[in-house]
């Protein structure tokens, strides 16, 4: 197990170097500048889009505008809201939360190129079904050389998409806070084949299962969570000033955890990816399935994922583990359980079986969300005539994550995230002028 574990840190750390991050960063740059920051100006618009204004029954694709952000979000708000902040500070310390908004906001724009073009170039599968995803964004936009990006990004996304950081994360939190138990690695078994379980029953039903049961199931998810925070934070409301002033300070102190300032931007942007996968792509496949004719109308919706995930939900729970002081325990917690120890602080037990039943949503709705990604990935890359068989590889991860290191998984995960964002950034940024010529003309017949 260290040798995987050694490992897999070693292609964690290769490839989230400065280079990927310049490439994440500098392009979400870029493409606020080159719109002239359009998706900031049309907020509303959006939120418009999404509650259903301008939604046509009859046009290509399988879900609404909400149904597309909800499984989008699905996979988006999972446990990296949780456990992923606590592990930034942790590397990084609380500047790496500052770098995290930055991911965030220049994800705005990000999400909004790369989810328009996953309307405007979606591709037919072998079955003749329409998809879309930086695969087929790649395969139908860009000339025949590029085409190995596509298959870099499906074969990346196969192990990104796997459900093992969620399947780890809620085995944690089962075994050492709700039900702590003598024999760790039967009770890792056990939980793990009984969320195997709850992943088939669900993601045998196909996608419109997964949007129905994302759409009923995350609004709980995020009114409870941000009840919890904002109680804990109106109770220590005079530190949270001191706290945010924390966060800015470190994030520029060349002295700070992870290698200095480097580091912590290297942490920071790497665990915004993380946890709101704005240039990832995967993204881009879940509103790349959205029922619509109008790609710039997608894209407006998309990118208030970066908003809704990392500027309000991480920012919550990053606020409570530095009040709580417990990302500097000598004890080593990490992850779901430094969150839950942060909580328990001021709710007690309360606080925890709280956070379980949160955890459960969290990771059951990324998990059924994450098995779409990894199908057309696995569809793109060997026919969707077999693409259901891929179900069964994927329910029998969920075991395999709840009973290996929290290392190792989070390691895999995110470095084939970031394997997943080399071409998906590169796609995005050489088709860029097709996603604003696509705006213009959208915003001269729609004047709002």
């Amino acid at each position: 197990m260290d040798t995987l574990q050694e490992l897999s840190a070693r292609f964690a750390d290769a490839v989230w170097s400065t280079p990927l991050v310049m490439l994440l960063l500098g392009g979400g740059i870029f493409f606020a500048l080159r719109s002239r920051f359009l998706p900031y100006r049309h907020f509303s618009h959006a939120v418009g889009i999404m509650l259903g204004k301008h939604d046509t029954p009859d046009e290509p694709g399988e879900l609404s505008h909400g149904q597309a952000l909800a499984a989008a979000l699905s996979g988006t708000m999972g446990l990296g809201n949780i456990s992923g902040v606590a592990l930034a500070i942790v590397a990084g310390g609380p500047g790496a939360v500052f770098w995290m908004w930055v991911s965030a906001m220049v994800g705005v724009a990000t999400k909004f190129f790369t989810c328009t073009l996953g309307v405007m170039y979606r591709g037919e599968d072998s079955l003749g079904r329409l998809q879309g995803g930086p695969m087929y964004i790649i395969r139908e936009a860009l000339p025949r050389a590029f085409y190995p990006l596509a298959i870099l990004f499906a074969v990346a996304g196969l192990v990104g998409t796997l459900p093992i950081f969620q399947a780890n994360q809620l085995t944690a939190l089962i075994r050492e806070q709700v039900f702590p138990q003598t024999d760790p690695t039967l009770t890792g078994f056990g939980i793990g084949c009984a969320m195997a379980v709850l992943v088939g029953i669900v993601i045998f039903g196909g996608l419109p299962r997964v949007a129905r049961v994302a759409v009923a199931l995350l609004p709980i998810m995020v009114v409870t969570y941000l009840g919890m925070t904002l109680t804990l934070l109106a109770m220590h409301a005079s530190e949270v000033p001191a706290l945010l002033g924390a966060i800015v300070r470190d994030a520029f102190n060349p002295q700070a955890v992870a290698g200095g300032l480097l580091g912590v931007i290297l942490v920071g942007i790497s665990r915004g990816a993380f946890s709101n996968e704005a240039g990832v792509g995967t993204e881009v496949m879940a509103h790349g399935a959205a029922r619509t004719s109008e790609p710039i109308r997608e894209g407006l919706v998309a990118m208030m994922g970066p908003v809704l995930d990392t500027l309000v939900v991480c920012t919550c729970t990053a606020l409570v583990i530095l009040l709580a002081g417990t990302w500097q325990d000598p004890q080593g917690l990490s992850g779901i359980n430094l969150t839950a120890n942060a909580f328990r602080q001021d709710f007690g037990t309360t606080g925890v079986v709280l956070l379980f039943g949160i955890t459960l949503i969290l990771a059951s709705t990324t998990m059924f969300t994450m098995w779409y990604y990894g199908a057309k990935c696995f569809g793109f890359l060997f026919g969707a005539g077999i693409q259901h068989h891929y179900r069964w590889f994927f329910v029998g991860t969920v075991i395999f994550g709840a009973t290996v290191s929290i290392d190792v998984v989070f390691n895999l995960i995110s470095g084939s995230y970031g394997l997943m964002a080399i071409p998906t950034m590169v796609a995005t940024l050489m088709l860029s002028g097709k996603v604003m010529a696509a705006a213009r003309d959208y915003f001269r017949r729609h004047p709002y």
